[in-house]
């Protein structure tokens, strides 16, 4: 499933690509995704220009001129593909496809249809939306530090790797760069989370956002199906430190001992158990 660091790659070329268009047109090729499509839609939006392009966690929100919100999730295989660069994207999965007055093209393409689409009615509805009203703050935001990170798990008992991928904690992490972060801060993922605190926290606070900010200069990571909105792959997965290097050397230590590989909560983690602690 795209992360923070690749949604935030889509958001910034589809800021550069659409923004301050006019729909033209909308085209639902089904009814559905993983939740029905808003009804109504093509008279909320069609003759209306895209304002802006922003993010929350990893969902896509295009600010739409008259004051709406149309809100996008890629799920597990969506893509964005602006003007035909689909890197091989089946046009058969092609189920939501915006036209633009200057003749530009946006697919929502997405063969699992896990994806989703949303409509609020205002910016202010969206800390009320069901899809984000329970969310955590945002990892890249002014406010996300170490004390903020720390009041977050004060009392949790889980491991610190499931913790923070609740989106209740930290919104937009997922399990690449949850395992990254901790490699780089030097936390074990089966650390109780309410343990981490005071410099534990900083430390980690700072890995995350420097993780996420490498990730997202590279373009995200392509594994499977993320590419970017020009149909790009993305680069970070050429700079993991330890996700998918289960038998390889640590890269930040003389331990002379592989990195390691655990299944928690259905998910591989991969960690080094000498320098994460």
């Amino acid at each position: 499933m795209p992360e923070l660091p690749e949604v935030e790659t889509v958001v910034r070329g589809l800021e550069r690509g659409i923004a301050g268009r006019r729909i033209k047109k909308l085209t639902l090729n089904r009814a559905d995704l993983r939740f029905p499509l808003p009804k109504g839609l093509a008279a909320r939006i069609e003759g209306r220009r895209v304002l802006r392009i922003g993010r929350r966690a990893k969902y896509l929100l295009f600010h739409i001129e008259g004051g709406g919100v149309l809100l996008a999730h890629l799920g597990m295989s969506g893509r964005m593909v602006l003007n035909g660069n689909g890197n091989g994207a089946d046009r058969r999965h092609d189920h939501v496809v915006l036209s633009f007055d200057d003749g530009a093209v946006l697919r929502f393409n997405d063969a699992r249809r896990f994806g989703l689409i949303d409509w609020a009615e205002s910016e202010d509805e969206l800390p009320r939306n069901k899809h984000l009203a329970s969310l955590g703050p945002e990892p890249l935001s002014n406010g996300f530090n170490g004390v903020t990170l720390a009041s977050l798990l004060e009392g949790k008992a889980t491991p610190i790797k499931a913790a923070l991928l609740d989106q209740r904690v930290v919104a937009g992490l997922g399990n690449i760069y949850v395992c990254e972060s901790l490699f780089w801060a030097g936390i074990s993922p089966k650390r109780r989370a309410g343990t981490v605190q005071g410099e534990r926290a900083e430390r980690l606070a700072r890995a995350i956002r420097l993780v996420l900010e490498r990730a997202i200069a590279a373009g995200g990571s392509s594994l499977r199906d993320y590419v970017q909105a020009t149909g790009e792959l993305g680069y970070f997965q050429h700079q993991f430190a330890v996700y998918g290097k289960e038998g390889e050397p640590c890269p930040e230590c003389d331990c002379g001992k592989a990195i390691r590989r655990i299944v928690q909560g259905g998910r591989s983690t991969f960690f080094c158990a000498r320098r994460q602690k």
